[in-house]
């Protein structure tokens, strides 16, 4: 099997995993509220990080969570810019879900956090796959 072919069974499989995952997390009726909470709490009282509170760990959480969907929808689309567009619109679907969920609350800075996963993911993905495609020139060094 050729390799771009295998690349997109591999991401199919994963954005299966991915999206059983990622629907048990975001649209659960049970709010992550409490580990957030918990979390902010070691990160002040232990760590002694009093500016970090619990909407830039909500934040980061949204970034780390979206960005396997950037790398995945990259390498099943081999189009960086399709896989952008998809995990946004995928992104504001989510948030308008959580409209009719009662412990969820819905916001433009999710939206912004997810994107900003799912472009460091298309990112990394698109690296990846022009880095791997054969006959590609690569830089080099002149050696003087």
């Amino acid at each position: 099997m050729p390799a771009p072919e295998r690349r997109r069974r591999l991401a199919v499989a994963g954005l299966l995993a991915y999206a059983a995952a990622a629907v048990a997390v975001l649209v659960s009726p049970v709010s992550p509220g409490a580990i957030v909470e918990a979390l902010g709490s070691w990160m002040r009282e232990d760590l002694g990080l009093v500016g970090f509170g619990q909407g830039w760990i909500e934040f980061v959480a949204n970034i780390v969570l979206f960005l396997p969907l950037g790398v995945l929808l990259t390498l099943l689309l081999g189009r960086a810019w399709i896989a952008l567009v998809l995990a946004v619109l995928l992104s504001a679907a989510v948030e308008l879900v959580q409209f009719v969920l009662p412990a969820r609350l819905p916001s433009v800075r999710d939206v912004l956090a997810n994107s900003l996963g799912a472009a460091a993911g298309v990112l990394l993905a698109w690296l990846f796959i022009r880095r791997s495609r054969p006959g590609r020139p690569r830089a080099t060094r002149r050696v003087r």
